[in-house]
């Protein structure tokens, strides 16, 4: 574990309707697994609400690393697709900031690591698409399930964890056609891509899982030990 707490930026959303105490009001959401995963890793975490795209650059310039998390489906638009009927409603400001700040991150070397919807907009920010829907990797509404993920020897993330293990995992949407330069790293048993990295002097790994719902720190961990190095 580093000394060192490099600053880590989480991507967040807008949420109409939050509810707290006496209030009912807008507001930036993150659940409370993503600040606290970044903090037991070692690194300091900033949320990072919807803003104007023109902004991500200097956002970014700001950060040791960044996190894309979790959140709705990415909108069929940005990789040339209808929507598919079970596919939700668009998050368009969502859409837009977390794009630019993917490339943006991309640009200047910050290390980023895409959760769940972070993987597949990191897939997309680089030209690739995505499936629509695939059954049972969310088979109970609002309920986290597991299943196992299988590394792929000799990439970053199976160097991180070399070992096949129990992931928690939330989506129904997932990694099609690879987007340019990205590498597949992880596996589920159905063949689904669970992990894909960009191979380069940069760090830059997205996962299909929550991480920030489990106890494994392994890949956290490597987001922040590379954001002191950066």
């Amino acid at each position: 574990m580093t000394t060192v707490r490099p600053l880590i930026g989480v991507s967040t959303y807008l949420e109409a309707g939050a509810r707290w105490g006496a209030w009912e009001l807008e507001a930036a959401l993150l659940p409370a697994g993503y600040p606290r995963l970044v903090q037991r890793a070692g690194g300091l975490a900033a949320m990072l609400p919807p803003d104007a795209p023109e902004y991500a650059a200097a956002t970014v310039a700001r950060l040791d690393g960044l996190v894309i998390a979790g959140g709705p489906d990415v909108e069929p638009v940005h990789y040339g697709a209808t929507p598919d009927p079970r596919t939700g409603p668009p998050a368009r400001a969502r859409d837009t900031w977390e794009l630019a700040l993917i490339r943006a991150a991309l640009a200047s070397g910050t290390p980023l690591l895409g959760i769940c919807r972070g993987l597949q907009l990191l897939n997309v920010a680089l030209g690739g698409t995505l499936v629509q829907h695939v059954d049972g990797h969310a088979p109970t509404p609002g309920v986290f399930g597991r299943h196992p993920v299988k590394p792929v020897p000799g990439t970053v993330y199976g160097d991180l964890v070399p070992e096949e293990t129990s992931v928690p995992t939330y989506h129904h949407q997932a990694v099609d056609r690879l987007g340019e330069g990205l590498l597949p790293s992880a596996y589920a048993p159905d063949g689904t891509i669970e992990a894909a990295e960009l191979p380069g002097p940069h760090w830059v790994v997205g996962v299909q899982w929550h991480p920030e719902m489990g106890e494994d720190l392994r890949v956290m961990r490597a987001l922040v030990t590379a954001a002191v190095r950066a």
